[in-house]
């Protein structure tokens, strides 16, 4: 079997790919890639509330210990970006997350985080897929002293938050709030931090379920249903939520209205620069909102483009260019915070924004909008992956077209995939999937109907 690691990390279904033996293999590589002379240095493994996580974290943990590391296995469902503090917190070698984020419930994953927090560039997970394809577990011997103990990361991390959010701020608007977890790991965490402060939050979905009602644990608007109906009845300030591991976002205005990511980045992007005096720009991924380079027009600031994974803008926050930086996915993280996405933090910048400016979300993207030229509409769609469509993807990304539906193109990007501009500033993106079995299409226009064309416009051009 061969195992590659994607834009954040290594997934597959369980009992399938996903085994305790494939565990065991790849944990042996992650140590034999990151051991050292320096002693039993920490590492931290975590895992969320996915199906047999506790017991895939036991077992890294013990070969962990068994190469030599102090082994610091995080209590109960942790959070990603918690993670994230945890290793950098500890001063850690790496961190071994069992995750599979957003993916629906027979998945999971193992994703690698670097010591400085960041999901492991390929530099990184290259060499250790070069190591799984070359492992002998026979020639690999552990034996070497370490230690193995709990660590419960929770109180640091949320202090850490309050130095970054202001929460004095969210407390004087004394609002209402809904908070969905989605059944992952955010529960305790957004909605315990809020009531700390003093603010009323009604939080649904608030336990354990290792199928997630029988769907992906992903916050988007088709999944928040409920959530939106507590938002509307109880007249809530918003409504958020997490996906499972918490590394995503999700948000529900006032008036029962989806912000979408492209749309809350653009925002909350305009909101920190106009009340941080942070110096940097913003980054996005190739996939992402041009509502950002608009915003970041306006203000004279520099957009940085990446590919997409959050990797990739994780590198421009730790060399400290950049005011914020997101991705279309729901990836959100903000200048002095960890090289990772941080749906909780996210959320709470949503609280403040809303409560600083005395306005809806609704109301600041309406004003953005007016300010910067108008609505921008985008959207997404995804194709199967069959082995039939994979070498007709590869042409297809390789094409230099001229025209797709009677529309021009000025300019081809292939920093990702194959993303086409057309000459009145729309966009047509076509690229497989890091995480999942897809070709992802997205378009971006000027009108959600003239967007929907577009998608359709990607799909046919895409199957011929």
């Amino acid at each position: 079997m061969t195992i590659h690691f994607g834009t954040s990390g290594w997934r597959a279904v369980i009992a399938d790919e996903f085994t305790f033996a494939a565990v065991s293999r790849v944990t042996e590589a992650i140590c034999l890639q990151f051991t050292s002379e320096q002693g039993a240095q920490p590492l931290i493994v975590a895992h969320d509330s996915r199906f047999l996580g506790e017991h895939f974290a036991d077992q890294c943990s013990q070969i962990v210990y068994q190469h030599g590391f102090s082994a610091l296995r995080c209590v109960g469902p942790t959070p990603t970006p918690a993670v994230s503090h945890a290793i950098r917190a500890n001063k850690a070698v790496c961190g071994i997350n069992f995750t599979a984020s957003h993916n629906p419930p027979e998945y999971n994953g193992m994703k690698l985080s670097t010591a400085d927090g960041a999901p492991a560039l390929p530099a990184v997970t290259q060499k250790l897929e070069s190591i799984l394809a070359n492992f002998d577990q026979k020639q690999n011997p552990v034996n070497k002293p370490g230690k193995t103990e709990d660590h419960d990361p929770r109180a640091a991390y949320l202090a850490d938050l309050k130095d970054k959010i202001r929460f004095d701020v969210i407390a004087k608007a004394n609002a209402r709030y809904v908070y969905d977890p989605m059944w992952g790991t955010g529960r305790g965490y957004l909605d315990g931090v809020l009531r700390e402060h003093g603010l009323t939050v009604t939080t649904i979905h608030d336990w354990r379920d290792v199928l997630f009602g029988g769907r992906a644990p992903e916050p988007e608007e088709s999944h928040l249903d409920e959530l939106r109906r507590v938002v509307t009845q109880e007249k809530c300030a918003l409504g958020l939520a997490t996906d499972g591991d918490s590394d995503r976002f999700g948000v529900i205005d006032s008036n029962g209205q989806f912000i979408t990511p492209n749309q809350l980045i653009a925002v909350l992007f305009d909101y920190l620069a106009e009340s941080r005096n942070w110096i940097g720009g913003v980054a996005r991924s190739v996939a992402t909102s041009h509502l950002v380079d608009r915003v970041a027009k306006m203000r004279g600031l520099p957009v940085y483009e990446t590919p997409v994974g959050f990797k990739y803008i994780g590198e421009l926050i730790n060399e400290d260019k950049i005011i914020l930086g997101g991705e279309e996915s729901a990836g959100l993280s903000i200048k002095g915070h960890y090289p990772e996405k941080d749906g909780v933090l996210a959320c709470l910048l949503a609280a403040e924004a809303v409560a600083a400016r005395n306005a809806s979300l609704t109301e600041q993207l309406d004003a953005l909008f007016q300010k910067t030229g108008g609505r921008l509409e985008s959207g997404r769609i995804g194709v199967q992956l069959t082995p039939e469509l994979m070498p007709v993807l590869a042409e297809k990304l390789k094409e230099e077209p001229t025209s797709i539906g009677g529309k021009t193109i000025k300019s081809i990007n292939r920093i990702d995939g194959l993303k086409l501009i057309f000459d009145d500033g729309s966009w047509l993106l076509v690229r497989p999937s890091g995480t999942e079995p897809l070709v992802r299409i997205y378009a971006e226009s000027e009108s959600q109907e003239n967007m929907e064309v577009l998608l359709e416009q990607g799909r046919k051009y895409l199957l011929g």
